[in-house]
């Protein structure tokens, strides 16, 4: 399993309907906690606004691999 570090770009591993955020939305690690195990994570619309700021346990992010590719969907309200 790849580290995740501050201010690596993560993939949503599930959907967060509360949120508006889906599976493979992308956010910024800002903060790791502890040992990895949960991140501070920051999602942000093109316009720069922030969607979200949400504590996520490593179960819900992944790093962002080399064979993905970025994806606009319109932000829906939660």
């Amino acid at each position: 399993m790849n580290s995740i570090n501050e201010l690596d770009c993560v993939a949503l591993t599930c959907d967060l309907p509360a949120h508006g955020l889906m599976r493979g939305d992308v956010g910024t690690a800002v903060m790791v906690h502890g040992d990895g195990s949960a991140f501070e994570v920051e999602f942000v619309g093109y316009d720069g606004h922030t969607v979200a700021l949400l504590t996520l346990e490593r179960a819900q992010v992944r790093p962002l691999q080399t064979h993905d590719i970025p994806h606009a969907r319109e932000l829906l309200p939660a």
